[in-house]
This record gives structure tokens, C-alpha cells and sequence, in this order.
């Protein structure tokens, strides 16, 4: 399977987030992962610009509850951009995918509804190993690329604004 480090990118690309706020909603479960995702999203939000101040950290008990997690942020318009971060590692049952569709739904219709852009940072892995690559390992971190996003997409939705 080819995939990409998630924390190469042209540092050039991306915005100055020193004005910006952000909440960052962890997931507790696979929390060795969720952890290493949030401390790749967090450095690399303050690489930015972002004061560690204007950083908001919450939990939710599993990758479920990332949405409603995200959407008590985003209805009170309290940050500037949402990073949600997770982990489901596939079993043995279909509660994985049951798990992966309802929050990809759930970010989905929230990024839809509400005009605050919620950062889908979920891991859907396979195994252990694929989580742990990709949460600092030898593909990156996620929470790199979250971060990343939520900066851009807070920027595009000023530049949008300016064309009102």
C-alpha cells in the first residue's frame, strides 16, 4: 500500500495562523495513538503561528463522539477551525465500519451546516501497525496534516467572505 508521509509539505503553502483559534477534540480510545496525533497537530499549529493559548483541547470517549464533540464547538462559533482526531483499528466484527462511516457522516454534515470548517483527523487502520506509522511513524503524522488543513481551510473561508 503506497501512502505518503503525512507531514511532508511545502511549509511556503500554508498561512500564518498566528490571528486563528482552534479547538482540537482527542478521541481517549487508542489513546496511545490519538495522543501522538494531537501532539503532531498541536506543534505544528504553533509552527504557525498559533499561540498555544488560542488551542483548545477536549476529549471525547471514542472516535463516535468526535462529532458531538466538534459540533458543541462549531454551534457556539467559539473557535476559528475544529480538528477532530481518532483512531479505529479494524476487529473482528462490523463495528469498525459502522465506527468509520457514522463520524466520516457526522464531520461531513457538520462542515455542511456550519459555516466553522471541522477537520476530519481520523485514522481507519487495519492494525496497531498501521496506526503507529502513521501517528509519527514512518508515514508521518495525521494530526500534522490536520492541522495543516484547519489552517488553509479557515483561510480559504476568509478569502470566501471577501467575496460577499
Amino acid at each position: 500500500m503506497a501512502t505518503k508521509d503525512l507531514s511532508n509539505y511545502d511549509i511556503n503553502s500554508v498561512p500564518d495562523a498566528k490571528d486563528m483559534t482552534f479547538a482540537i477534540v482527542v478521541s481517549e480510545w487508542n489513546n496511545e495513538i490519538t495522543e501522538a496525533l494531537y501532539n503532531g497537530a498541536y506543534n505544528t499549529l504553533i509552527k504557525h503561528g498559533a499561540e498555544p493559548e488560542n488551542i483548545i483541547k477536549e476529549y471525547v470517549p471514542g472516535t463516535f463522539e468526535l462529532t458531538y464533540g466538534a459540533a458543541s464547538f462549531v454551534s457556539e462559533d467559539i473557535t476559528d477551525a475544529v480538528i477532530a482526531l481518532g483512531c479505529v483499528i479494524q476487529g473482528e466484527t462490523r463495528h469498525f465500519d459502522f465506527i468509520c462511516q457514522g463520524v466520516a457522516q457526522g464531520i461531513s454534515d457538520l462542515n455542511r451546516t456550519y459555516d466553522t470548517p471541522v477537520i476530519f483527523g481520523v485514522l481507519t487502520t487495519e492494525n496497531q501497525q498501521q496506526a503507529i506509522d502513521r501517528s509519527g511513524g514512518k508515514h508521518g503524522n495525521k494530526g500534522d496534516e490536520a492541522a495543516i488543513t484547519a489552517i488553509k481551510m479557515y483561510a480559504f473561508k476568509k478569502r470566501m467572505n471577501e467575496y460577499k
